[in-house]
């Protein structure tokens, strides 16, 4: 179950979940959250997802979903995927 805090971000994102049927924050899994925000969002958009998902928590999903296959891991932009994992290397643990 989803708590209220990641529904309210899913919710007031709603525009970059377009291809999502409603309600939104019931059928957006935590790897397209994370997979969207990282790719498409604001750097605001990325602090409030770490900030109700939690820094750790979406370094590891970020990390899960690139090393599962390499078709997965091109659904993130290339600057993307580099930038996020030297960032996490340095502030995730």
């Amino acid at each position: 179950m989803r708590s209220e805090k990641i529904k309210k971000f899913i919710d007031d994102r709603g525009n970059l979940f377009w291809y999502s049927p409603s309600p939104k924050s019931e059928k957006v899994s935590d790897d397209l959250l994370v997979k969207t925000i990282l790719n498409y969002g604001s750097i605001d958009d990325v602090k409030e997802l770490f900030s109700v998902m939690g820094i750790n928590n979406v370094s590891k999903i970020f990390f899960d979903t690139i090393n599962k296959s390499e078709r997965r891991k091109n659904n993130y932009h290339e600057l993307t995927v580099n930038y996020f994992t030297l960032y996490f290397n340095r502030y995730a643990s």
